[in-house]
């Protein structure tokens, strides 16, 4: 079912799915210990209905079928796979290094690129805020 939908659908999912992930997992401030798979999940039916342009172009039918959501379950877990397994950028270990010798502060572990791009953004703003 997942596959058969039009290619600018499929990828719009995709992009939801990593918004949705990138967002919740900066709620818990990229603390894999406090990832809580049903929290996750509660954001991402928040996203469906109230969020997502796409799943409104879905027809009824097909949001009522199991058998969509187990696949877009399995889609969320490859994305998610995906993501927590790319590696970070060349660019953003520099950057990160950069902010933290500036800032002063021990470094840290980082493990992929949007947990980094998560971090540069945090340390920039740690960073205005010690200019200020």
């Amino acid at each position: 079912m997942l596959k058969q939908l039009p290619h600018r659908m499929k990828m719009n999912i995709t992009l939801s799915i990593k918004k949705v992930f990138e967002r919740y997992m900066a709620t818990i401030g990229w603390d894999e210990t406090k990832y809580d798979a049903a929290t996750f999940m509660e954001q991402w039916r928040h996203y469906l209905y109230n969020e997502a342009a796409w799943f409104n172009e879905l027809d009824d039918t097909m949001k009522a079928n199991p058998h969509f959501h187990e696949q877009l379950a399995e889609r969320i877990n490859e994305i998610i796979d995906q993501l927590v397994n790319e590696p970070p950028t060349d660019d953003q270990i520099a950057e990160i290094n950069r902010l933290v010798e500036r800032l002063g502060i021990d470094d840290f572990p980082y493990g992929c690129r949007l947990e980094a791009k998560y971090h540069i953004e945090r340390l920039q703003q740690e960073l205005k805020k010690k200019k200020s």
